[in-house]
């Protein structure tokens, strides 16, 4: 990040989500990732989705890998003017903190789909010990 390096407002970016320019804000880096519409393995419309607005959120939750981090920088054409950037919204946290209560049942749905099968397996070997060992005592 030289000190020659473009600095984009916000309105610049947010204006760029087409499949003709489809820049992406991600960590205050702006990408130009147009030419990677049709290469993208989750489809060109996850990136035209992401586009026109802060897309880190969007970015992290899918989890990229290492090599898509690194393969980032050749579309990186900037940084973003962070005074620019309007402040997030206060829908988006009180939806979040709605969703947040019906996730502490999704939770225990989740440990209860690891543990039933757990304990089928559990039993499967138990009866199959205790069929080897009376065979054993007979």
């Amino acid at each position: 990040m030289g000190s020659g390096q473009k600095v984009f407002a916000y309105e610049e970016v947010a204006k760029n989500k087409e499949r003709t320019g489809c820049w992406l804000l991600i960590s205050g880096k702006v990408y130009d990732v147009t030419p990677f519409l049709e290469e993208h393995p989750g489809g060109d419309e996850v990136l035209l989705a992401a586009s026109g607005k802060d897309a880190t959120e969007d970015f992290e939750d899918v989890g990229h890998s290492d090599d898509a981090k690194q393969m980032m920088e050749k579309y990186y054409i900037g940084e973003i003017d962070s005074a620019t950037v309007p402040a997030p919204k206060k829908d988006k946290a009180q939806t979040s903190a709605v969703t947040h209560k019906p996730d502490d049942p999704g939770c225990l749905i989740r440990i209860l789909q690891l543990l039933v099968p757990l304990l089928i397996l559990g039993l499967a070997f138990g009866l199959q010990f205790l069929g080897k060992k009376e065979k054993a005592e007979d």
